[in-house]
């Protein structure tokens, strides 16, 4: 009887007919004769959930378990194919994989969870030595060489849901004129996202942001809002605000000119209060407070690939091998995350991931069909040992 790997039950996630035509879409299984797009992301994954740290291992733990290379649509893999690919093939195939899988692990939960909130942020991908330094050089600045990887978390699935890949001299700020406003998200940024003319384009969205007001923000203070008896002891003063001056510079050609909420609150680590931003003009401070505080989580997410995905040693120095294999330790993060919602595992990622790293060929269900097979044999043995004696 034949039962499917767990690499398998994981690749579920992922149909064949979704990623065929997306690599139709691109036309680029054009030039590709028998390693196309779909072993190309099979040895991908694979060496992202091994946790292979070369080529060599990923083609020696891969070929190893050939028995099973039919039923994943794959076949034996070569290190210098393998190679190839990762520094020729078309990133713009995986760009939009990832983009499929975020929707699909985040639209469930959020259907299901009335406040949806988005942390938005970017991480520097460190890349300095040989061959690296051809292309990252020109870019680099004071703190990072390499690239920057900016993502929209999504707080309730625990996914991200829009990412981008930038050189580490883009500004953040920037880049968040591409993410995607949806009506009635909450969005949470640091200062590092200081735009008003962004800010206004988030309300013009019907949608909410909390942040941080800059130190040199000219604002004036409209009307002092009351504060409960049980935030005073974290709430220092709730403010509506508007901003004084329209900004003449030609960059900026929108202006804020809405209210919005002034929030000082205590930090207990810190002597300096916070002070935060918001165009939510009805939730409690405390619960605004509360809202940047959860704004961790997007730190936390990428301290968690960058500890257990291969994102630190890569399997090419090329820029193309690079971007490669970043899009594809996303594409097996969302996987293990679809994995974990499909079977309402209560495990963390981490143990699911643990789990999925040590059993990645072993077929579903093997173990728990073989204990029920021993069991039965022990009863019959009893049972039969019972009539010799009476």
């Amino acid at each position: 009887m034949f039962r499917i790997t767990n690499f398998q039950e994981i690749m579920k996630g992922m149909p064949r007919g979704p990623f065929d035509a997306i690599v139709k879409k691109h036309n680029a299984n054009k030039y590709t004769k028998q390693f196309g797009y779909w072993q190309h992301a099979i040895a991908m994954i694979y060496g992202q959930l091994s946790g292979a740290s070369s080529l060599r291992e990923l083609q020696a733990g891969f070929n190893g378990h050939f028995a099973h290379h039919y039923h994943l649509g794959a076949s034996a893999i070569k290190k210098s194919t393998l190679a190839d690919a990762n520094s020729q093939r078309k990133e713009a195939v995986f760009v939009d994989v990832v983009q499929w899988l975020m929707q699909k692990a985040s639209r469930s939960v959020r259907q299901q969870s009335k406040e949806w909130l988005c942390l938005l942020d970017s991480t520097p991908i460190f890349l300095r030595g040989r061959e690296f330094d051809r292309w990252t050089e020109e870019s680099k600045t004071r703190h990072t060489q390499g690239l920057k990887l900016h993502v929209l978390y999504d707080t309730k699935a625990e996914v991200p849901t829009w990412q981008s890949m930038t050189a580490p001299n883009v500004n953040d700020v920037t880049k968040a004129w591409d993410v995607p406003l949806q009506k009635g998200a909450i969005y949470v940024f640091d200062k590092g996202y200081c735009d008003y003319g962004w800010w206004r384009e988030i309300d013009l969205a019907e949608a909410q942001f909390v942040t941080r007001f800059k130190c040199n923000a000219g604002v004036s203070i409209e009307k002092e809002l009351p504060i409960e008896a049980v935030d005073k002891d974290i709430v220092i003063s709730d403010q509506l605000v508007r901003f004084k001056h329209k900004h003449a510079r030609a960059k900026c050609k929108l202006h804020y000119e809405r209210p919005l909420r002034r929030v000082t609150v205590i930090r207990e680590d810190k002597a300096t209060p916070l002070v935060l931003a918001t165009n939510d003009l009805t939730n409690s401070a405390r619960d605004i407070a509360q809202r940047y505080k959860e704004r961790w989580g997007i730190e936390l997410f990428f301290k968690w690939i960058k500890q257990h995905l291969k994102i630190k040693r890569f399997l090419g120095r090329s820029e193309n091998a690079v971007r490669i294999q970043l899009l594809t330790a996303l594409i097996a993060y969302l996987l293990v995350a679809l994995h974990k919602q499909t079977h309402q595992l209560k495990a963390t990622l981490w143990e699911c991931l643990c789990l999925i790293r040590a059993t990645l060929f072993q077929c579903k269900g093997l173990d728990e069909h073989r204990e029920r097979k021993r069991r039965q044999k022990e009863e019959i043995m009893k049972q039969f040992q019972t009539q010799l004696f009476t």
